[in-house]
């Protein structure tokens, strides 16, 4: 760990560390790499409890069914209480999950009574296209999709907390700049 982090660490007090932003915007990879840097650190992925869901899992979409977004909201519930749980027990929490347009605010606001940092990674759509291209899995069908959610994230997203335009950092720039945002809150 460079010093620098250590020094801001020391007098650290367990959070939760909101990291969102659009499918292949590097929220898995930054999450993890934040939450390795952080002493006593949690790196909770919100789609997990989506992939539990054996029968009867909706498809999320550009365009919500009213049973996925039903899903949708069950998912960051759930992934709220989970995040509370180990905050409480002393863990910071880097919560990560696609939480984009209105739910942003919603979700900052299931967290109005505990410490909360939100991270809002936004690449530019060329370098989501790529880094969705590079990916063992993709999420997006064609670079309309792309453009479509890129425009929900820039146009229909409150700017709450930090923005972060990560197109040209590396997964260790971008976990750097993020711990620097937190020295001058």
């Amino acid at each position: 760990m460079p010093m620098q982090d250590k020094e801001l660490l020391v007098n650290h007090q367990p959070q939760i560390i909101l990291i969102t932003g659009n499918m292949a915007a590097g929220k898995s990879s930054v999450a993890q790499a934040l939450a390795q840097r952080l002493p006593k650190s949690v790196h909770l992925r919100g789609d997990m409890f989506r992939r539990a869901i054996v029968n009867g899992q909706a498809e999320m979409t550009l365009n919500l069914s009213a049973e996925a977004y039903q899903q949708l909201q069950l998912r960051y519930q759930l992934a709220a209480v989970v995040a509370r749980q180990y905050l409480q027990a002393g863990f910071t929490v880097v919560y990560q999950d696609i939480i984009i347009g209105s739910a942003l605010s919603e979700v900052i606001a299931a967290f109005h009574d505990v410490p909360l940092s939100a991270i809002v990674l936004c690449p530019s759509p060329e370098a989501v296209a790529a880094r969705d291209a590079a990916r063992s899995k993709t999420g997006y069908t064609d670079e309309t999709m792309v453009q479509a959610f890129d425009r929900i994230l820039r146009t229909e997203t409150p700017r709450l907390g930090y923005w972060l335009d990560s197109t040209d950092l590396t997964v260790e720039e971008t976990v750097d700049r993020i711990l620097a945002s937190f020295q001058v809150e």
